[in-house]
């Protein structure tokens, strides 16, 4: 069983020698620090003999610097080599004086976050051209040298991004149609004007919402995605072997998930219409006694293939920015996981973000363009 902290003092014609035996570490020094400090308090000319110590550690050692401390001299010390490094590590560390407590200023702190905020945004732009210019090199070389392109990656990625959300891009635009075919159905009745329910219907689904609902779906869905899985390769420092190894990102991780992405994207935009189609199809059919051949008809003679295309053109767009804000928040991930989840967060909501500009953008052109 290890000793608990001890001391011998002898008194001699030189001074006081203190002796001093057991384990001087935080759980069996005790009081002994306090006790030896109050027998050599006023004396002069203090030895510390540490040869007999068996285990200190930085309390004990905080403990025996204390003991022996005197306003008039410093003690003496006799100790092993060993020790005596840890008796000075703590002695400087003691030394240093403490941080002052900064006094909070609300004012000061707004005007703090508002810099950062605008210094952020700066290195947020300078980051996406960077990135930006990165891409269309990587773009460069797949289109003068297709082969280089990996195909297998691609058709991975087109899978997990354009398969596997069909069933919740289809759900979600056949209840926006439904629900526009009821909002539809219950104003227009009003002015006894039901049969443009389906005009309404076509318009905003083939025009609008289709392509909205399904670029909002994988904004949340792949943009996510992307920045979670390259985060994940940043923190591991997969992507800096990847570099070590003369293994382009961009070539690599970045250009597939963007091609996927807009390969996917008209398909899914294409299957979000007919499932916005078939929600407006039921409530006309349930809720307006129309005909299956009335919609249909009015469908064809009044909205026509033109809202269509004007839909679907803001889709390849759409799927650039979304790709692209996905693998640059991942590409930006530090060596934590906090900055893995802000990158992942911020990912999601410029997405999103952009996704609704990009819609509003696409509007007041087409609007200025009468089409």
């Amino acid at each position: 069983m290890p000793d608990a902290a001890d001391y011998q003092i002898k008194d001699s014609e030189n001074g006081v020698t203190a002796l001093l035996t057991g384990d001087w570490t935080a759980i069996l020094m005790g009081a002994a620090p306090e006790r030896l400090a109050k027998e050599l308090k006023g004396r002069g000319g203090v030895t510390l003999d540490l040869t007999s110590i068996g285990r200190c550690d930085t309390s004990g050692a905080w403990g025996l610097l204390r003991a022996g401390h005197d306003d008039a001299a410093a003690p003496s010390i006799i100790a092993p080599p060993q020790l005596q490094r840890l008796l000075d590590l703590v002695r400087d560390a003691s030394k240093t004086p403490p941080t002052p407590a900064v006094r909070y200023r609300p004012i000061n702190g707004l005007f703090d976050r508002l810099g950062r905020g605008v210094m952020g945004l700066g290195d947020s732009v300078v980051d996406t051209f960077v990135f930006n210019g990165h891409l269309l090199t990587a773009v460069w070389r797949a289109m003068r040298k297709p082969a280089s392109i990996r195909w297998a990656a691609v058709f991975s990625l087109m899978e997990r991004a354009g398969l596997d959300a069909m069933p919740i891009v289809a759900t979600t635009t056949f209840f926006i149609g439904a629900v526009v075919g009821l909002l539809g159905a219950n104003m227009l009745s009003q002015f006894g004007a039901q049969l443009f329910v389906v005009e309404l219907i076509g318009i905003a689904v083939l025009r609008e919402f289709n392509v909205l609902i399904t670029a909002l779906l994988l904004a949340g869905r792949s943009a996510s995605s992307f920045a979670a899985e390259l985060g994940a390769m940043k923190m591991n420092q997969e992507i800096d072997a990847m570099q070590v190894l003369g293994i382009d990102a961009f070539d690599a991780l970045v250009f597939p998930r963007f091609l996927a992405l807009l390969l996917t994207i008209p398909l899914l935009t294409f299957i979000a219409t007919l499932a916005g189609l078939a929600g407006g199809w039921l409530v006309a059919v349930t809720v307006l006694d129309l005909t299956t051949a009335v919609f249909l008809q009015r469908l064809i003679d009044n909205v026509g293939l033109t809202h269509f295309w004007v839909g679907l053109s803001k889709a390849p767009v759409m799927a650039m920015v979304i790709a692209g804000i996905g693998c640059r928040q991942g590409l930006a991930v530090g060596g934590d996981v906090e900055s893995l989840g802000r990158r992942v967060t911020s990912a999601v909501v410029e997405a999103i973000f952009s996704a609704i500009l990009i819609d509003a953008v696409f509007a007041l052109i087409y609007m200025k363009l009468k089409i």
